[in-house]
């Protein structure tokens, strides 16, 4: 059985390959974004700019230990001014959530700038339902209020974190989710970037909104004649 020591360094070995695969996957930029996974009564999370100066090519001493109150127990970095928000969502509201991903996807961002939702247009991500957006409140805020808002978001989503993973929007700033497991999150964030893609190209492929949306409901009419929710 792995100690808590050794799932720490597992934990922290795969933080830095999950940040590496965002920015290659363009699921983030170098502006922002980040990692933390739960084990046991630790955090992990991603240092503060491992986008901007680290170019997400982080070595595993460089993931940050915190207890559940946020203090930094080990590592290198310095603690993301988001840090609060991975906590509350973590260890106060959610405890069937392991891990939360921050991100600045591509596709997502446009949706984000122009205060969109993201419907579900692929049968991958029927089982996350619209992806909605939360009231504003700036990411740099030295108070609880983006942490309360995401939650606010999220509240009634918790079987759907335990089993995969559940999401929102931030208006002009990106994507927060939360899941499982870390591999579960990074799906999540993924296909629901894909999904976003392709809204954006199907518009300009057609041309007419009205058809994009006769082939989402055509789709959920097809899952729902063969009782699938996607993957």
């Amino acid at each position: 059985m792995d100690t808590l020591s050794s799932k720490l360094d597992k934990g922290r070995q795969l933080i830095t390959k999950v940040g590496s695969l965002m920015l290659q996957r363009n699921l983030t930029d170098l502006a922002g974004g980040n990692i933390s996974f739960r084990i046991e009564d630790r955090i992990l999370m991603s240092p503060t700019l491992a986008g901007s100066r680290k170019f997400w090519q982080l070595r595993p001493e460089e993931i940050l230990i915190l207890d559940l109150e946020g203090n930094l127990l080990e590592g290198e970095g310095k603690k993301s001014r988001e840090t609060p928000t991975h906590l509350l969502l973590l260890n106060k509201y959610f405890p069937q959530g392991r891990a939360v991903i921050h991100a600045h996807s591509r596709n997502i961002m446009v949706f984000c700038a122009t205060k969109q939702s993201i419907p579900p247009v692929l049968e991958g991500t029927l089982k996350f339902g619209e992806i909605k957006f939360i009231r504003y409140a700036h990411g740099g805020s030295q108070s609880n209020e983006l942490a309360e808002n995401v939650a606010a978001g999220l509240i009634g989503k918790q079987g759907l974190m335990a089993e995969h993973a559940a999401a929102v929007l931030a208006p002009w700033h990106g994507i927060f989710a939360i899941g499982n497991d870390l591999h579960a999150t990074l799906d999540a964030i993924e296909r629901i970037e894909v999904n976003a893609y392709c809204i954006l190209l199907g518009k300009q492929l057609l041309a007419d909104d009205d058809r994009l949306d006769h082939s989402r409901n055509e789709l959920k009419k097809m899952a729902e004649k063969y009782g699938s929710a996607g993957e």
